[in-house]
């Protein structure tokens, strides 16, 4: 599992482990792992044209440290201090020994458009409101320019603790993290501003204190997905139950059952006026066509996708959340659930809102909520006091204590967006809340088995393609 922790407690950690080291070691320590990837994304030290936007903390000092290094071994290493007078002694003291050169902001934009690389130490974690005017040229030039672009724990430019870019940021094609992630390494915008991350181990690790964020991995889906057991039947894994699709949108239904049959239940009740195009596609499902109370028992519900607006899908999501079992609500019916009843529930609930969906529940606009989605995601689950599973570009999971960490989802792809591919995570996180896991986990879950079904199908896709590849998704996270 990879974690993401707020600045606050990245810089208690620090402080603590510096206090028991000589001076300077983890300082070196960052730059050593940071010099080494420079060195995997150079095509050869050696005659390499670098150049380092240092600015007047911590990470200009890494960048400066780095560039001398890179110097020793033969590169030619040019700094660009933004702000001469108060930059790193140590680090600018480093790269003059070691024979690089030292020009002004105003012919950075030159030196970086004959670059090969250009390490990116202008901000530290602690910068905030997008990049200062003189730093936005060079940022611009690095952008312009076919140089790699290695950024020093973070693209200067973004926050470190929301994820969001106000303003003007550097683009790293590498970002270099130190001790443990941070969101913004995990949540867009930010994480698109980063490219690949690598991560350094400084030593951090059992000086760090709880999480705000958490990316799971193969091993950890592993171990939450239920397994059957020898005793198991299709009632002791659970029956997932589907409200969805329309005479209008009979597809929605389709795509939701095709989702929820590759998830964990042992059998999905469908209930909607289109049971004869489930039946056709998928003749293991129990169809009725009456109200949801009157289908049998089912250990969770699905409730939304392609209903509509008429007074029956009004009637049929007032019923659902009605019931004493764990409840998905998507789509139209968060347009048409009663968040009052949706609050005094006692049973589990999440609600998967993609952005204009969560805007329309906060009162935003659909672009703060892409702008603020850490923010977003973890309101409206205080908000309305359920599970929120906020679709996007960068998938996240939030439970209403806010105290719990908020969950990223590593997995997702761009071909994602496509229409029917949130009815098929509809079903597949329904079932898997028939299958006895809590809300966050079948969250979780559902979204990593969806983004891995997508990456299984690969190039562009329809939701019936994603539905398809889950059981090869869900084999893959075993091995």
């Amino acid at each position: 599992m990879r974690l993401g922790h707020s600045v606050e407690v990245v810089r208690a950690a620090e402080g603590a482990l510096m206090a028991r080291l000589p001076e300077g070691t983890l300082m070196q320590r960052a730059v050593a792992g940071l010099a080494a990837v420079c060195t995997q994304v150079l095509d050869g030290v050696y005659g390499a044209r670098v150049v380092v936007l240092a600015g007047s903390g911590d990470n200009g000092g890494d960048a400066l440290f780095a560039g001398a290094r890179l110097a020793r071994r033969g590169a030619g290493v040019t700094a660009v201090l933004l702000t001469p007078d108060r930059a790193h002694a140590g680090g600018l003291a480093a790269l003059r020994a070691a024979g690089g050169r030292v020009v002004g902001v105003e012919d950075g934009p030159a030196v970086i458009a004959r670059a090969a690389l250009v390490l990116d130490g202008i901000t530290g974690i602690g910068g905030k409101g997008g990049l200062r005017a003189r730093a936005v040229p060079l940022a611009e030039a690095a952008h312009r320019s076919r140089a790699a672009v290695v950024a020093v724990d973070l693209p200067s430019g973004v926050d470190a603790d929301t994820g969001e870019v106000h303003g003007a940021a550097v683009r790293a094609d590498v970002t270099v993290t130190f001790g443990t992630h941070k969101p913004a390494h995990l949540i867009d915008p930010a994480a698109e501003f980063a490219g690949v991350t690598h991560f350094v181990d400084i030593g951090l690790g059992p000086e760090l204190a709880g999480p705000v964020l958490e990316a799971l991995q193969h091993a950890d889906v592993a171990a939450l997905l239920p397994r059957p057991a020898g005793e198991s039947d299709k009632y002791r894994r659970g029956v997932i139950g589907v409200v969805a699709g329309s005479r209008r949108y009979p597809g929605a239904a389709v795509l939701a059952v095709s989702g929820a049959l590759r998830g964990a239940a042992g059998g999905v009740r469908y209930v909607g006026p289109v049971g004869d195009a489930v039946l056709a596609r998928h003749p293991e499902t129990m169809v009725s066509s009456g109200s949801p109370h009157q289908a049998g028992r089912v250990q969770a519900w699905a409730v939304g996708p392609g209903l509509g607006d008429g007074a029956d899908a009004r009637a049929a999501v007032a019923e659902v959340l009605a019931s004493d079992v764990p409840v998905l609500v998507d789509a139209d019916g968060l347009r048409l659930m009663d968040p009052e009843t949706v609050r005094g529930r006692t049973a589990p609930t999440l609600l998967t809102p993609h952005a204009g969906e969560a805007a329309a529940l906060l009162g935003w606009a659909r672009e703060d909520v892409e702008a603020r989605r850490l923010t977003a995601v973890r309101t409206l689950a205080e908000r309305l006091r359920v599970t929120v599973l906020l679709k996007g570009s960068t998938t996240l999971i939030a439970d209403p204590d806010p105290d719990v960490p908020v969950r990223a989802n590593p997995t997702g792809v761009s071909w994602l967006a496509t229409a029917g591919s949130g009815d098929v995570l509809s079903g597949i996180t329904g079932s898997l809340l028939a299958g006895s896991l809590p809300t966050r986990d079948a969250a979780s879950c559902g979204a990593y088995l969806h983004g891995l079904a997508a990456r299984v199908a690969r190039g562009p896709l329809s939701a019936l393609d994603v539905a398809d590849a889950v059981p090869e998704a869900w084999r893959s996270v075993y091995v």
